[in-house]
């Protein structure tokens, strides 16, 4: 039976000044395209703007095969970030929500419980609605990256499975798994870049490297990592030999540029007018 993943909140078109390109992205929407290419029927809940961003969007998901029948459109620009690659690393340099922000309907509920399991994060600006999600959901998911400590102290017990970043820090990754799990996630996982990831589940401890293969590019390779992770939790698959090809998973993705192709040209004028708020 194909596995059903819903994803919920943040999109965003990755903006390459250095390439004069842009690319689909946002944790919720890249992990939404990878379940689908893992053989996921993923869906995304979120909402797009009226701009060539999220006519871009609209187009990838749509050809991705991703149902986006939750998925809404509101006048304004779409949300943006600016990226550089520094030695196939990543760096932000500036980023706009847009018209992104949302607030999660009953509706929303409904196809929410019919999932097998739902996904957001940190990006999502959801807080306000994680215990409706987590009531609703079977299995919630949810991104921390690397958020401070007390953010992860405030939402942890809502999820079932939490995954972190820790390749920016000296922490040992099992150490912050199991003090994680004290607030309730079942699944703990952290990735740590280069190095790989470390995950606990049912008490154990589980490491994996990363996996090799040409780095142009390592925006995405989170996400997707993420999407591969959960396809295969969802399956029923065994666990380190899931982490292996979830991090392997990843690393492919670095090969190209963007978290998962669709490049289009920069508009211009370029930086459109910030919208925050």
């Amino acid at each position: 039976m194909t596995p059903r993943l819903l994803t919920a909140g943040d999109n965003v078109v990755d903006c390459y000044p250095d390439l004069g390109e842009m690319f689909p992205g946002g944790n919720t929407v890249n992990v939404a395209v990878h379940a689908q290419r893992n053989g996921a029927s993923a869906a995304y809940l979120g909402v797009l703007g009226t701009d060539e961003a999220g006519d871009l969007l609209r187009k990838a998901l749509a050809d991705e095969g991703v149902d986006t029948s939750l998925t809404r459109t509101a006048p304004g620009p779409n949300a943006f970030a600016v990226v550089r690659v520094v030695d196939g690393n990543r760096v932000f340099e500036d980023a706009d929500v847009g018209i992104s922000r949302f607030t999660v309907t009953e509706e929303d509920l409904r196809k929410v419980a019919d999932a097998d399991l739902v996904h957001t994060g940190e990006c999502s600006m959801l807080e306000d609605d994680l215990g409706r999600l987590a009531g609703a959901a079977r299995i919630l998911s949810f991104d921390f990256s690397e958020r401070p400590w007390d953010y992860v102290v405030e939402y942890a017990h809502h999820a079932s499975i939490a995954i972190l970043s820790a390749a920016s820090t000296e922490e040992d990754p099992a150490a912050l798994a199991r003090r994680v799990a004290q607030f309730g996630p079942g699944t703990v996982v952290v990735t740590q870049g280069a190095s790989g990831a470390t995950m606990l589940v049912n008490g154990r401890v589980l490491q994996a490297p990363a996996g090799t293969g040409p780095v142009v590019d390592t925006l995405g390779a989170g996400d997707a990592f993420i999407a591969r992770l959960l396809v295969g939790i969802m399956r029923g698959e065994e666990s380190q030999l899931l982490l292996s090809a979830a991090t392997s998973y990843a690393t492919k993705t670095c090969a190209e540029y963007g978290a998962f192709g669709y490049r289009a040209d920069l508009p211009q004028p370029f930086p459109p007018v910030s919208v925050a708020g």
